[in-house]
């Protein structure tokens, strides 16, 4: 869909200025789920709060975190009909209008930032890394047994799934990132706007000086050009140069 958005603009004779950011993301997975055989204690999570909403005495949703991670785990259909009502999702299921349970992360900036995801491009590339995290070390669903260590509890088969799944998305072709060259263009960009700033001022100091009201931007670019002249020093040129194209290539853009 952002790839369709992004070919949509450029139809009309709009570029991407910068690229995009990200302050959250939520991976989900749907299943179906005719009989629910777990409940919170069943769970193992990093996350220290947690909490359960019932309808007619049966579980609707389960929850765990706050903040930069949370993890629920909730009857879609149930939220469909009560609250969101898209019912176009029954069709993505194959028909399916019941037993159909939501198991997602929500996942805010800070983390995404740690886990180098900044854009989609990123958001693609190390979508099966962040999961991998999220369902093997942050939260997991056991079957308890008699072991006092709860992490020591055997992985439910829902959860077993899920993680295979995860792994698909690991084994999954890494795009080239495309961001790059937008990112340069907008540091470009960026530099134009301040260069033509210093003219601007270069072009009045000159004026001030010569008792002029005006001179054109060729005048004031020959100006720049001769004070650049008197400070540059071609070892320090190549030194440098070199020093930001290495911190370019580091991911400083």
């Amino acid at each position: 869909m952002h790839e369709r958005f992004i070919d949509w603009a450029k139809t009309v004779g709009f570029e991407p200025y910068a690229a995009e950011s990200l302050s959250r993301v939520d991976y989900c997975f749907d299943y179906n789920l005719s009989e629910i055989d777990f409940d919170e204690d069943c769970f193992v999570s990093r996350s220290n709060k947690d909490s359960k909403h019932r309808e007619d005495g049966k579980a609707q949703t389960f929850t765990f975190g706050k903040g930069d991670i949370v993890l629920r785990v909730y009857d879609k259909v149930a939220e469909i009909k009560q609250q969101s009502e898209k019912s176009w999702f029954y069709e993505l299921w194959g028909g399916l209008d019941q037993d159909v349970w939501r198991i997602e992360w929500q996942v805010r900036k800070p983390v995404l930032r740690n886990n180098g995801i900044r854009t989609f491009n990123d958001l693609y590339n190390k979508l099966g890394d962040l999961l991998k995290y999220l369902s093997e070390e942050h939260d997991t669903l056991k079957v308890p047994n008699s072991d006092s260590n709860r992490s020591r509890w055997p992985l439910h088969p829902l959860w077993k799934d899920l993680q295979e799944r995860i792994k698909q998305i690991n084994q999954a072709e890494v795009r080239e990132p495309y961001e790059k060259e937008l990112v340069l263009d907008e540091r470009m960009m960026r530099i134009a706007i301040s260069v033509y700033g210093y003219l601007k001022r270069v072009a009045a100091i000159h004026c001030v000086k010569e008792g002029k009201n005006i001179i054109s931007e060729q005048e004031a670019l020959k100006h720049l050009c001769k004070g650049m002249w008197k400070v540059h020093d071609p070892l320090n040129w190549r030194i440098d140069v070199a020093k930001r194209i290495e911190s370019i290539g580091c991911g400083e853009w």
